[in-house]
């Protein structure tokens, strides 16, 4: 069996068990998991279940990776203006609002889903939570957004740095998400600033992942680095740090 391919059952049953709650979700998360019906669907689900909310993590929570975001806060920080940081496909998770309020470096730490559901059940939160920022500097927002139509709100060399927890997995995943997924990584190469990072977590065994990425930064005409870390296991489940660097196109 190829490495994508014990990749794809292994993400499956990841996936089938994060929506254990959500049984006649599951069929159409899995293969359908590029569109916007679908998560607006699961997280109305999601919700209703519950009568307080509950961030929903997507493979593990903040205190997990925090060792992987929080120095490149330090190495790409700026004297007089904030860092910007997007969180690609944040639905309800915690990541985004975590690093707001722990950077001791001034943040714009953007939340951002295709699921406005998501995103009106985040602001709720967040408003009666009131979070205080280590640093009084620091602004949280939460918008709706395509993340394939990044380039509508992003201009080039806008970011520092793009956080990817599971969002290109779904893509990848779905029946029709491959080219959607490839056409995301080319406008966040595009985005980031040359001294920006994409850091995308994943299950994807490091054989399938690395060469994809570099399939496809290379297909779409953007040039990368690329480089993966091992974020530990969970669960039974080994996860990953792709670090995804934009490099300058060197002129002829």
């Amino acid at each position: 069996m190829s490495p994508f391919a014990k990749s794809l059952t292994l993400s499956r049953r990841i996936l089938s068990a994060c929506v254990r709650h959500h049984s006649s979700l599951t069929t159409e998360l899995i293969e359908n998991m590029d569109k916007k019906s679908t998560w607006d669907r699961f997280y109305t689900e999601s919700s209703s279940r519950t009568a307080t909310f509950r961030n929903f993590e997507w493979f593990f929570g903040f205190d997990s990776v925090r060792d992987f975001i929080m120095p490149l806060l330090q190495t790409t920080s700026h004297p007089d203006t904030a860092l910007q940081i997007l969180d690609m496909g944040c639905g309800t998770s915690a990541l985004g609002p975590s690093i707001y309020r722990d950077s001791v470096f001034p943040v714009r730490v953007t939340c951002a889903d295709i699921s406005p559901v998501a995103v009106r059940l985040m602001q709720q939160q967040v408003g009666s939570k009131a979070i205080q920022p280590h640093n009084l500097s620091s602004q949280l927002d939460f918008v709706e957004l395509d993340c394939t139509q990044l380039d509508k709100h992003y201009g080039s060399n806008s970011l520092d740095l793009i956080i990817d927890k599971g969002t290109t997995d779904a893509l990848l995943r779905s029946k029709e998400g491959k080219g959607k997924a490839a056409l995301v990584l080319k406008q966040c190469l595009q985005a980031l600033r040359s001294s920006g990072s994409l850091l995308q977590f994943s299950d994807e065994d490091p054989d399938a992942r690395l060469l994809w990425l570099e399939t496809a930064a290379q297909h779409q005409g953007v040039a990368a680095g690329v480089g993966v870390q091992e974020v530990g296991e969970l669960r039974g489940v080994w996860y990953y740090c792709y670090q995804v660097t934009p490099h300058p196109v060197e002129k002829q």
